[in-house]
């Protein structure tokens, strides 16, 4: 799956991002309101601090706030905090600072710039909360497929999904650019790095969350960067794996 250089071969690239700590800091939004949903619906005052958020599902998240809650994990309850956490995520995005992470924007028109190459989504978030969010920061837009947290509980999975919407996406650009040859994942979380592996996929990984470098360096990824600001050598992967035509 990964030629390490080439002429112009016919064919698509993916490049799957994760959201939180890699596309977007939002300041604890996310946390934010899943603190209120629970409130709201559920009568908890605090969420547990035993529940891990970073590089998770929300689905995963929640069922396990249930559980160090009390909170029957039933269909039922899963609605009423899905449609409470959306419903608060929007004043929770406008009330803390946050920011669009660097290089995020100049990566994403250097990949536009190539017609075989399909920008995605990998993310635990809910996919409407990942919309949520990607709207509040105006780069909902550039992702036209992913795989999201609103079923599963295992990032591998997602990915599984991802890669698969991705194919599709590939599939219906068929005429113009062929199918996909490679896919790559950035992420900040081991999470991310484990999941773009259980695809086969080229790993990118960038301690712009809560994971440091070290822990992310631990993972093995196939690429570990400060951050997204100087985005040459994975645009150069993806060079090497479909050639310089466009």
């Amino acid at each position: 799956m990964r030629p390490t250089s080439a002429p112009y071969k016919k064919g698509m690239y993916a490049v799957l991002f994760d959201i939180d700590g890699t596309l977007i800091q939002t300041g604890g939004a996310g946390q934010l309101g899943f603190a209120r949903a629970f409130a709201d619906q559920f009568g908890v005052a605090k969420l547990s601090g035993e529940v891990s958020f970073a590089g998770r599902s929300d689905r995963a998240i929640a069922l396990d706030l249930m559980r160090a809650h009390d909170v029957p994990q039933t269909d039922e309850n899963w609605q009423r905090f899905q449609e409470a956490y959306l419903g608060n995520l929007p004043a929770a995005l406008a009330e803390l600072p946050g920011t669009v992470l660097p290089g995020i924007p100049a990566f994403i028109a250097a990949l536009q710039q190539r017609s075989d190459v399909a920008i995605g989504l990998l993310t635990g978030n809910l996919r409407r909360g990942a919309e949520a969010k990607l709207t509040h920061y105006e780069l909902w837009d550039h992702f036209p497929f992913g795989g999201f947290g609103d079923l599963a509980t295992d990032r591998n999975e997602i990915a599984a999904t991802a890669l698969a919407a991705a194919n599709d996406h590939a599939a219906a650009c068929n005429g113009r650019s062929g199918p996909l040859r490679e896919a790559m994942v950035i992420g900040d979380t081991v999470h991310d790095v484990r999941c773009g592996k259980s695809i086969g996929a080229y790993t990118v990984a960038v301690p712009t969350g809560q994971t440091s470098a070290e822990t992310l360096s631990a993972e093995a990824p196939d690429v570990l960067l400060d951050d997204l600001s100087d985005c040459t050598p994975l645009l150069e992967r993806i060079g090497a794996v479909l050639g310089t035509a466009r």
